[in-house]
Formats: structure tokens, C-alpha cells, sequence
């Protein structure tokens, strides 16, 4: 993979873009722009048009799964195993309205749903309502193919997956924040799916080394999956709990695996299990009490190895997906007093707004955090008269507010620990 500072596309895979992305069948013919950002030259933006009002409901239904609703708003198709319900007549080929049911009571199998559920769009069914609940054997491939979504966004399936990663703006803008740099020794705590981790080795051009690891097998292999597509050969990907990843018998030689000798990072990023509370789409919020107050334990556990794995001078930058106070500036508070060899540092490039008060931080400190909060701005619908006759200044500002809900801080070491 070549990796560039700044995005230069040769002519063919220019071409190729603007063939996916402006073609009628995506945008009924509109020209939609894609902007690089100013402050982000290694992102594209792609805007999403949408909600569209105009869509016909049909008298054939199918209804998915809440998660399976959050992914086709995000641009997806159904595929068979998010299909809990359809009309009993549902017939391969048939044009058929798509709906989420957002509280799950929704029977396996049922002929007809008149719970509450959300309208997603109109698709073709590429199954039989028998061959979907058949049950032999379960299905993996396409259920529905999204014709008219709610939410027009284009498919990223196949489309330049050596160059191309789809991510949310803030989660792009967080290793920018880290600043790698070539030659560096950098670990990413928590690091499924790795996309932060091969940004970071693209952002390093792939000279210097990256540790990724997450305790979770099957997404230690995504990770090593998606290091070998982007042709990067500075990632090591080791299946492995970040909160034992201190060596604390130096004697023991590990060869370069987890855990490590304290102080070996010049960088970590630690983007931590959180409740997730900033995710965008999402219809159904699930979470017990119990479940949002147990991520605080475990993010400070995390934050402690990090402090103890980085050098001295070293970087540390800690981020989540949610909204909490207490899993986000609380945080920020208890390892300002937990560790005093730590100093809050600004951050380059500042999109997001500053820090929330209530955790008892100073003004000064609550502006070199960054949050991203959608509520706090009201967002315009975007149909395809506003895209056409939107500025592109507009439709960066709107870029930076219409995002997931997203925090970040950012740490030096002044002194061994």
C-alpha cells in the first residue's frame, strides 16, 4: 500500500470514485461532492442525504432486528440472519418495505408485527419468506437489497479496499490527535476492530511499530485481517487483556509479546470499552444501570497500565463513544490527581467542542478536551435540493456536528513513574 500525507489520487481510481458515488443508481442522478477535509487531509467526507419522505410503503413487510436497523441506515443491505419477521406471502423478487422493531418483541418468524417499529425503506427481497425461516440451515447471505432507504448513504462494499477505510469523523480525528511518528514504538490498547490501528501505521508510514491487542480472539483476527488488505507491516496483533499487559517479573523474557516492561511506548492510544452511549443510528438503548456503571473500574484499571507502559515524555491519548460525565471528564479528573506525572495537554487539530463541567476542571482544562455532542446543534434534513444548493463551507460545518457522540483527551508524562 503507498501511503501519502496527503490524499493524491491517480486519474483511474479518481475516476473509479466518482463513477460509485455519482452513478443514478446511488443518487437518482444528483452529483454528490466529496470533500476533503481541511483539517483532516487523509479524510474524505461523503455526505448522507436523507430522511427522504417520499417513499411508498408496501403492503409486503419485512421486519429486522434493532442492530440489523442501526446497520441499514448506516447505508447496508439485510442480510438473512437480521430478518425476524416477513409477510407470508413474501416471495423472492418482491418489492417489500423494511421496519426495526426497536423494542425486540417481535416473534422469530411471525407473519405479522403491529408492535412498534421504524420505518427503514423499500427493498427487493432476494429470499422467500420459506427459505428464510425454513431453518435449513441458517442463512449468511443477502436477505434484502436496499433500493430505497430512508437513508441514502452509498455502499462501501468492494470499492478501493486497499486505500479506502469507512470510519466516523471523530474516530479518524483521535489518532491524528496521537501525532505518530515514523520510527516510534506505539501501543493501541483496546484496538478491534483496528481501524485506529492501521490509521496509525499509515499516519507512521508503516516505519516504527505498532502494538494492537484486545482480549477477544476473533477480533484480533479482523485486525490482522485488515493489517494484510492495507499492505501495512508494522502492526503486531496479539489476543491479550490490556489490563495485565505490565510485565511485572522483568526476569521473564516474553520476545517482544504482551505484557511489556514498563515504560516501552513512546505512544499509546487507549480508546476504551465504554457504554457507547455516542453510537449513531441507534434505535434501542438496552443498557441497565449496572451495565453503564461498570466501565468506569475497568477503564481506570486500563488508563493505570497505560501510564505504567509509556516512556517519559511519552504520549498517552484516552477517548470513548459515549457521553457519560463519568466515563469521560470524571476520568480526566482522577488521573490528573491519580498520577501526578501527568499534564493535560491541547489538541491539534481542535473539531470537536471543549470538555463538559461538573467533574471539577478548570475552564482552561475543559478546552483541551474535545466532545463531540449531535444534540447539541439542531441538524438540518438533508434532501437533494439542499445538497445541490448547499455551500461546501456548509457542508464541512455540518460534517463536524453531525457525528457520533465521541470524547478525547490527551496526556504527557513529564517524569518516570
Amino acid at each position: 500500500m503507498s501511503i501519502f500525507p496527503k490524499i493524491s489520487l491517480r486519474p483511474e481510481v479518481e475516476n473509479y470514485l466518482k463513477e460509485g458515488f455519482m452513478n443514478k443508481e446511488q443518487f437518482n442522478g444528483l452529483s454528490v461532492p466529496i470533500l476533503q477535509h481541511p483539517d483532516l487531509q487523509d479524510v474524505l467526507l461523503i455526505p448522507v442525504i436523507g430522511p427522504r419522505k417520499n417513499i411508498k410503503k408496501q403492503q409486503c413487510e419485512a421486519i429486522v432486528g434493532a442492530q440489523c436497523g442501526n446497520a441499514v441506515l448506516r447505508g447496508a443491505h439485510v442480510y438473512a440472519p437480521g430478518i425476524v419477521s416477513a409477510s407470508k406471502f413474501m416471495k423472492a423478487g418482491d418489492v417489500i418495505s423494511v421496519y426495526s422493531d426497536i423494542k425486540g418483541k417481535c416473534k422469530k418468524g411471525a407473519k405479522e408485527f403491529d408492535g412498534t417499529k421504524v420505518f427503514l425503506g423499500n427493498g427487493i427481497s432476494e429470499l422467500s419468506r420459506k427459505e428464510i425461516f425454513s431453518g435449513l440451515p441458517e442463512l449468511k447471505g443477502m436477505g434484502i437489497r436496499m433500493t430505497e432507504p430512508v437513508y441514502l448513504s452509498p455502499s462501501f462494499d468492494n470499492v478501493l479496499p486497499r486505500y479506502l477505510f469507512l470510519q466516523n469523523l471523530p474516530s479518524a480525528l483521535v489518532t491524528h490527535v496521537l501525532n505518530p511518528q515514523p520510527g516510534e514504538k506505539i501501543l493501541d490498547l483496546c484496538a478491534a476492530p483496528g481501524g485506529k490501528t492501521t490509521h496509525i501505521a499509515a499516519l507512521m508510514h508503516d516505519q516504527g511499530e505498532v502494538i494492537a491487542l484486545d482480549k477477544i480472539f476473533n477480533k484480533v483476527e479482523k485486525i490482522k485481517q485488515n493489517a494484510l488488505l492495507l499492505g501495512l507491516n508494522s502492526i503486531r496483533a496479539f489476543c491479550f487483556d490490556g489490563t495485565k499487559a505490565v510485565k511485572l517479573d522483568i526476569v521473564e523474557d516474553t520476545e517482544g509479546e504482551p505484557p511489556f516492561l514498563p515504560e516501552s511506548f513512546d505512544r499509546i492510544l487507549l480508546d476504551a470499552p465504554c457504554s457507547g452511549m455516542g453510537q449513531r443510528p441507534n434505535m434501542a438503548c438496552t443498557w441497565s444501570l449496572k451495565e453503564v456503571a461498570s466501565y468506569q473500574p475497568l477503564q481506570r484499571k486500563l488508563f493505570t497500565a497505560a501510564v505504567q507502559l509509556l516512556k517519559p515524555e511519552g504520549v498517552l491519548v484516552y477517548s470513548t463513544c459515549t457521553i457519560t460525565l463519568a466515563e469521560n471528564e470524571e476520568q480526566v479528573a482522577w488521573a490528573l490527581t491519580k498520577f501526578p506525572c501527568l499534564r493535560l495537554q491541547p489538541q491539534e487539530p481542535q473539531i470537536g467542542g471543549e470538555g463538559m463541567r461538573g467533574a471539577g476542571l478548570s475552564c482552561e482544562q475543559l478546552k483541551q478536551l474535545q466532545r463531540f455532542d449531535p444534540s447539541a446543534v439542531p441538524l438540518p434534513d438533508t434532501d437533494v435540493d439542499s445538497l445541490r444548493e448547499a455551500r461546501r463551507e456548509d457542508m464541512l460545518r455540518l460534517a463536524n456536528k453531525d457525528s457520533i457522540g465521541f470524547f478525547i483527551a490527551k496526556f504527557v508524562k513529564c517524569k518516570s513513574t
